[in-house]
């Protein structure tokens, strides 16, 4: 995800990184000559068809806008409901570490734990984006329980059986509160709640013939504009029809790329940061010097 400042106004109208224009310049340089065809066929005595003007093309451009706006609110819903469950994963893992960390007995011993929990959301990351399980754990977690979920399927809810069985030992050598615990086993839910939550945004995408039918009528729509604009826009014509192209592919492009909100691409979630962040907020509850905080991207604002 693109973590800066807003632009300047001006700017912002000549951004390409995150406007998805690398994604949608080749149909846009296809209906740009597309039009520019037309209207010299237009010109030359070549293309007839009298009958054709731009008012089935509003009826049409108005129901594939709503359906557009049906398709992002689908993808936006997604990308929100992930956010959500990150932000109660640093929630939950501040409210755990706050509670280990006024057990009874020596502070420095829940240090492992602390941690744990910021190799919990690593190790989540790790696994939504596809990536090897113990990328990043190194200093949060023990070198054995690297070892044990690297390779694992489901790392993260490995990091949480260990976590309780933390728990547990740390009770049977200090006994603590009753209700202090139960609190514990509490936190250690909801982080299990936010990761199976995530899991079944990753693994449930929308249904494809719902892409299919958008991206059909998205396409067909723009190749067919120019022949409906071009008797009363004339020389204008490619201009307006790559104007209105742009809208629509753009909008479908973004609907499909916030659709997997936990990937890699410019308008994705930024996890890296969220998990810099819970570690920070934890290593900083320890007394420690947090790790840098992820910057705010500096490259030109052309990019």
């Amino acid at each position: 995800m693109i973590v800066r400042p807003r632009p300047h106004w001006l700017r912002l109208l000549f951004v390409r990184r995150g406007s998805l224009v690398h994604r949608i310049y080749g149909q846009q340089l296809f209906v740009l000559a597309l039009s520019c065809a037309v209207v010299w066929a237009q010109e030359h005595g070549l293309l007839v068809h009298d009958r054709l003007t731009t008012g089935p093309f509003s009826l049409m451009g108005v129901a594939l806008a709503i359906f557009l706006g049906f398709r992002i609110n689908a993808s936006y819903d997604r990308f929100w409901e992930a956010r959500k469950q990150w932000g109660a994963v640093l929630v939950a893992a501040r409210n755990l570490a706050r509670l280990a960390l006024t057990l009874p007995g020596d502070a420095q011993a829940v240090r492992p734990f602390v941690l744990g929990i910021a190799g919990f959301a690593a190790a989540m990351r790790n696994q939504l984006r596809a990536l090897p399980a113990a990328q990043g754990c190194e200093e949060l977690l023990p070198a054995e329980l690297c070892a044990r979920i690297d390779g694992a399927r489901s790392a993260p809810a490995l990091v949480l059986l260990w976590l309780g069985q933390w728990m547990q030992a740390h009770r049977r050598v200090q006994p603590c509160d009753t209700a202090a615990a139960l609190q514990m086993e509490v936190a250690l839910d909801a982080l299990s709640m936010a990761h199976g939550s995530c899991e079944r945004i990753a693994n449930t995408l929308l249904p494809f013939s719902y892409s299919v039918i958008l991206h059909r009528s998205a396409y067909l729509y723009c190749t067919l504009l120019p022949f409906g604009l071009v008797s009363s826009t004339g020389w204008w014509t490619p201009l307006v029809a790559t104007f209105v192209s742009y809208t629509f592919f753009a909008l479908e492009a973004v609907s499909d790329e916030i659709e997997e909100p936990f990937g890699l691409a410019t308008n994705d979630l930024a996890l890296d940061a969220m998990v810099v962040g819970i570690e920070a907020s934890l290593r900083e509850m320890l007394g420690e010097a947090p790790p840098p905080a992820p910057r705010p991207d500096r490259h030109c604002v052309l990019t």
